[in-house]
This record gives C-alpha cells, structure tokens and sequence, in this order.
C-alpha cells in the first residue's frame, strides 16, 4: 500500500562554529535529503541566533527552517541523520496541520 504524503516543516540548528563553507555544505546536504525523498516546499534561513540555553558549551546557533511534503516514514529517518551529524546541535520535525 503507498504511504500518503503529509506536509511537514523541520527545524535544524546548526553550530556556529562551522565556518561559512561548512554550514552552507551542510544545509545543502539536508535540502538533498529531503529532495530526494520527498519536495521541498520552502527553505527559510533564520540566520545565527542566541540560544536560549547553552548546547555543548556554545550559546549560538545557525537556525534553518524546511517545510516539506514526504512519506511520512522518512522523518524517522531524517531524525536519525540529524541525530549523527556532528554540527548539528539541535532538530524538531513536526507535522504540519495536527
């Protein structure tokens, strides 16, 4: 049976302490992820943001959002790359229209 499709939006926080380079490699690589599994429907770049609270002793992050249409079998899987990337600080997929 195929899996119906359902909107969601993401949200990664990346280091700052990547350098330029390395941040915009790695958002790139989540955006082909999620392509590739999925459409991408927006991409929303916040920027480097004061935590709220420290993370492994840094208290910035680059924050971006996707919003993106997929199966939904894909977020466990986008969850657990996010979750061994090293540079990724923080993730939440949520479930758009709940």
């Amino acid at each position: 049976m195929e899996e119906v499709k359902r909107a969601y939006e993401t949200v990664f926080i990346l280091s700052a302490k990547l350098d330029e380079d390395a941040t915009n490699a790695m958002i790139q690589k989540f955006k082909d992820l999620i392509a590739a599994n999925g459409t991408i429907d927006g991409v929303d770049e916040w920027g480097k943001r004061r935590l709220a609270y420290p993370i492994n002793k840094e208290n910035e992050g680059y924050y971006v959002l996707v919003n993106f249409t997929s199966v939904p079998s894909f977020t466990a899987e986008l969850d657990r790359i996010y979750k061994i990337t090293d540079g990724v600080l923080r993730s939440l997929i949520v479930k758009k229209g709940a």
